[in-house]
């Protein structure tokens, strides 16, 4: 075991997590106190401990952050090191019950006022890129400069315990986003970020390899303000798949469940089980957007048109996404905004035992990031270019007009759903059995 005195920089934190791994691992303790820093990195069977009253607090100076090649919002980049960082590692853990502060006020005033200045994206606060076996447990962490907790391409991810504090007004402040990641744990934290609290991402059109983001469970955990609860995409051109979202509850995030891509992405979100959560107070439960406005191209006339388009390897899709035993309440905008492609609709979407109701002050709001998409208050379910998709037990209370809107959703079936439901199943020859035959080609090519 490696213990640090009071009196550490850099330097010495380094030389610490190198010495141990050149012995072949161990801990290295952070005892009480602050300590200020740059960016470190972790090696291989190497615990990071931080002591009750640990504080590590890294110096927000670009110099102390050295380029190095990740992905920066789906695509190959050169970013600042992470202010915690490893690569290419085995067995590696940041444990404790100390804190670890990101500095990142002066990185975010940068970002917002004189963004050319910084010579690379801002450093993600914990980033492991493409390691086996990593532990991130009961540590505080807090002010970030951009995402918080960066796993890309890693195997056998386990994130427990942890307690994440970045400001509501703080960009791109991510909580938790594996990207690209197998074998994925979070449970038991909570988090209270300035964008999405759980981010499941799968790289971009302009991410040469597709690697798929699979095998994710999230468990346990609390989520506060944030723009999504739970979000899969808008990266997602390598595909999600097989997630498991249980026993949580979110308070006031702008979205519960979020999925969102747009054309020329690609990918398939799919085998998605939601159950036993709780919402209060959140802007509209559940939304799937494949017309997701934001990012690069993403105000491209072709992203936001309504009419049907050619289906290929740049078509996303979404399929088994199941929705079950979830209570919402205090609803501003709309009890679900779930919307599939005119040419690729949403396939097998299940809601089942579902009670939603509204905020007596909603406050209007837009429910999806797409183009065409009004803010509304206490708006009821809104569906369109659904297959095969059932809604079973499913309450709407307080709702303004229809409980139920469906469009272009002649499958859609409805069992002991209550209020007053409106559809509209014209046009529907444009989304033929042909794209579902597509897309079955393009599942066995990214399995």
């Amino acid at each position: 075991m490696h213990t640090l005195d009071e009196t550490l920089a850099t330097t010495t934190l380094q030389a610490a997590i190198d010495d141990a791994a050149a012995s072949g691992g161990g801990t290295v303790v952070v005892p009480a106190g602050t300590h200020r820093t740059g960016a470190l990195r972790l090696r291989s069977h190497v615990e990071l401990h931080l002591e009750a009253g640990a504080r590590l607090e890294f110096v927000p100076d670009p110099a102390l952050y050295p380029p190095v090649e990740a992905r920066w919002e789906g695509a190959s980049s050169t970013i600042h090191q992470p202010c915690v960082y490893a690569h290419g590692e085995t067995d590696v853990a940041i444990t404790g019950r100390g804190t670890i502060d990101g500095g990142g006020a002066a990185w975010w005033d940068t970002f917002r006022h004189d963004r050319e200045s910084l010579a690379h994206p801002r450093p993600t606060l914990v980033g492991i890129h493409e390691c086996t076996r990593v532990t991130i447990r009961d540590v505080t962490l807090t002010n970030s400069p951009a995402w918080t907790v960066h796993p890309l391409l890693c195997e056998d991810v386990s994130v427990s315990g942890v307690r994440i504090h970045n400001p509501a007004d703080s960009p791109n402040t991510d909580g938790i986003n594996p990207e690209s990641c197998r074998n994925v744990r979070i449970s038991d934290c909570h988090i209270d970020v300035g964008d999405d609290c759980i981010a499941i991402k799968a790289g971009t059109e302009r991410t040469a390899e597709r690697v798929p983001c699979e095998n994710i469970t999230i468990t346990g955990c609390t989520m506060v303000h944030g723009h999504g609860g739970v979000v899969l995409g808008s990266e997602m051109s390598g595909g999600i798949r097989n997630v498991v979202i249980t026993g949580c509850v979110f308070s006031g995030t702008d979205r519960g469940i979020r999925l969102k891509s747009r054309r020329g992405r690609g990918g398939v979100v799919e085998d998605v089980r939601v159950a036993n959560v709780i919402m209060d107070g959140v802007l509209c439960p559940f939304v799937i957007n494949p017309f997701y406005f934001c990012g690069p191209d993403g105000k491209e006339p072709w992203v936001g048109d309504r009419s049907p388009h050619p289906v290929d390897d740049r078509t996303p899709a979404f399929r088994r996404i199941h929705l079950a035993h979830v209570t919402a309440r205090g609803v501003h905008a709309a009890a679900a905004h779930l919307y599939g492609l005119p040419e690729a609709p949403l396939s097998e979407i299940t809601l089942d035992d579902v009670a939603i109701s509204f905020a007596e002050d909603a406050e209007p709001g837009v429910p999806a990031m797409a183009a065409g998409v009004e803010a509304v208050a206490r708006a009821g379910i809104r569906v369109g270019y659904l297959a095969d998709s059932a809604f079973t037990r499913v309450r709407v209370v307080g709702a303004v007009g229809p409980e139920v809107t469906a469009e272009a959703s002649p499958t859609l079936r409805l069992t002991d759903v209550t209020g007053r439901i409106e559809r509209d199943d014209t046009g529907v020859s444009r989304a033929s059995s042909t794209p579902a035959t597509e897309q079955a080609t393009r599942e066995e090519h990214l399995a």
